[in-house]
């Protein structure tokens, strides 16, 4: 079957940054609902697009296509005696960013009493490549459709 909108994709699929460091590999296959419904980014839907089970290809990304360039603004410094206790370097906390939205805040040092936070996302910045394999294709149901994103293959229900 080929991958066209409104079918899921089963991907399994490793992330690497410019260099080729191997920076994620997915766990187990991914499925998610393809045509635009924003489940992956639309360069790795463009790539998919027409194929089938058994395809394999490598989408680089730019930081655009991707998790977008890194914001600075998003580095904040904060006192150590404003955070929970047993606070470490790469351990994550939710904030608030200016904007009002919330995020996720990456901890890259502590200097002492300070604690220096990053907003961006980890992959912020990087070109990205994705080696991509299509597991499986299906159409996708009624209800997944509805709801624009795939169920996966437990069936859930709502």
């Amino acid at each position: 079957m080929q991958i066209t909108k409104d079918t899921v994709v089963t991907l399994s699929y490793q992330v690497a940054d410019a260099q080729g460091k191997l920076l994620e590999t997915s766990p187990e296959p991914m499925a998610y609902l393809h045509g635009g419904y924003g489940n992956t980014f639309e360069k790795i839907e463009a790539a998919l697009e027409g194929q089938q089970a058994g395809f394999a290809t490598t989408v680089v990304l730019e930081p655009s296509d991707a998790f977008g360039e890194r914001d600075e603004s998003l580095v904040q410094t904060i006192s150590k005696a404003d955070f929970p206790p047993g606070v470490k370097v790469g351990g994550t906390l939710r904030g608030v960013a200016d904007d009002g939205g919330e995020r996720i805040f990456t901890v890259v040092k502590i200097k002492g009493p300070q604690v220096i936070l990053d907003g961006n996302h980890p992959y912020a910045g990087k070109t990205l490549r994705f080696s991509l394999k299509v597991e499986d294709v299906q159409a996708a149901s009624a209800e997944e459709v509805a709801h624009g994103h795939a169920h996966g293959a437990h069936g859930h229900h709502h």
